[in-house]
């Protein structure tokens, strides 16, 4: 009896594909970035500068309003191209693209007063935290030991032969 019960409350602990690992980190991270310039709406003077067309210190023009936008789609696309790209290039993109991201989120505390420092340092350790799971992520993807059979049809395999020859 006691064996059928602990048979039947035994969770299930299934391996998560990295795929879907960075492409929940990067809904994460690109919720927390949209929520904490939303809640950045309500500090006091806020919205009286973007009425008056500025945003922490930057005119409101085409060329604020393009990056603004692609520093939102960027993590957008993420999502998307975590679970549709080849491993390889998956890797290399996470990579590069959450590296990119670090200084970039780092940066919303320049010019900060110290009254929100607190909401400000809470933000980026957690958009620092979730950029550095997708690194760790993407830098510690499972590899597999390649089998003759699938060496004979991968398209690396002549710099593979290379490689051995060497």
């Amino acid at each position: 009896m006691r064996t059928q019960t602990a048979e039947l409350t035994a969770l299930d602990d299934r391996q998560v594909p990295v795929q879907a690992k960075l492409a929940a980190a990067w809904t994460s991270f690109m919720f927390l970035y949209l929520y904490v310039d939303y809640l950045g709406l309500y500090k006091p003077g806020v919205v009286d500068d973007i009425l008056a067309g500025v945003v922490h210190e930057f005119e409101i023009g085409p060329t604020f309003v393009s990056i603004a936008l692609t520093a939102l789609a960027i993590p957008s696309l993420m999502i998307l191209l975590s679970t549709t790209l080849p491993a390889r290039v998956n890797r290399t993109i996470n990579l590069v693209v959450a590296t990119l991201y670090i200084p970039f989120s780092m940066y919303n505390v320049a010019g900060e007063s110290w009254t929100y420092f607190y909401f400000y340092g809470l933000s980026i350790g957690l958009e620092v935290l979730l950029l550095a799971f997708i690194l760790r992520s993407a830098w510690t993807w499972p590899r597999r030991t390649a089998s003759p059979t699938t060496m004979a049809t991968s398209p690396d395999r002549e710099a593979v032969r290379a490689q051995q020859q060497a």
